[in-house]
């Protein structure tokens, strides 16, 4: 599942910009339709330039988003909801647009850890980060302040980075969100976990594909 909206509100026409000699949004369709377990690619949009580019590059499924699922204030759980409804399956995994630089074989990973388990009902990825963080008011999150502890020794915290979800039909409906009742994580190097939500961001994201080899061979190929 993808979600991609015609309008964006920090970068306009983010999805469809060029980068790297390609749209956004080809990036991460590249990695889906190379992976070993992604059997169907959703496209929920409200473009008919993005159905139109993925059905035909791709042979993605459109789902055309309704009137009522528009807007900037419309979160991921009723698209969700609105794309099971639609389709077959019982497993899913959700990805953004915004994540160019996640490669077939992390998703394919990230597949075989979740289903090497019978414990979790969903997975989401994370980037651990060892840096001192504090909150608001100077106190320490994760160090005391007063002990000047190296960042390699601190124990690390995870963020949430947004390039990798997967649940089951069975599992969002019991909870309603895609991290169900009892997620596990899944770690991404910083790297792959590049977000493009900032003017900035492309800027660094195309460095970075400037300087893989891979990823300019899969261009080229």
């Amino acid at each position: 599942m993808i979600f991609m909206k015609a309008h964006s509100e920090r970068v306009p026409g983010k999805n469809v910009r060029v980068l790297c000699g390609r749209p956004l949004f080809h990036w991460i369709m590249d990695s889906l339709k190379r992976s070993e377990y992604i059997d169907e690619v959703i496209i929920n949009t409200d473009s008919p330039e993005i159905a139109e580019d993925a059905k035909r590059t791709f042979g993605a499924t459109i789902h055309i988003r309704p009137e009522s699922l528009c807007g900037d204030m419309v979160g991921a759980s009723p698209l969700i909801e609105y794309d099971i409804e639609n389709t077959t399956g019982d497993y899913f995994l959700q990805t953004h647009s915004t994540n160019p630089m996640v490669t077939a074989e992390t998703i394919d990973n990230a597949v075989r850890h979740f289903f090497s388990q019978s414990v979790h009902d969903s997975l989401f990825s994370v980037t651990p980060v060892k840096t001192r963080m504090y909150w608001s008011d100077g106190r320490g999150i994760n160090h005391d302040p007063n002990r000047l502890t190296r960042t390699q020794d601190l124990e690390p915290i995870y963020e949430e980075n947004s390039c990798l979800y997967i649940f089951s039909r069975r599992s969002f409906a019991g909870s309603g969100n895609r991290l169900g009742a009892n997620p596990m994580m899944f770690e991404m190097n910083r790297y792959e976990a590049v977000d493009i939500d900032y003017e900035y961001d492309f800027t660094f994201a195309e460095a970075l594909m400037s300087r893989s080899s891979g990823r300019r061979s899969r261009r080229s190929g």
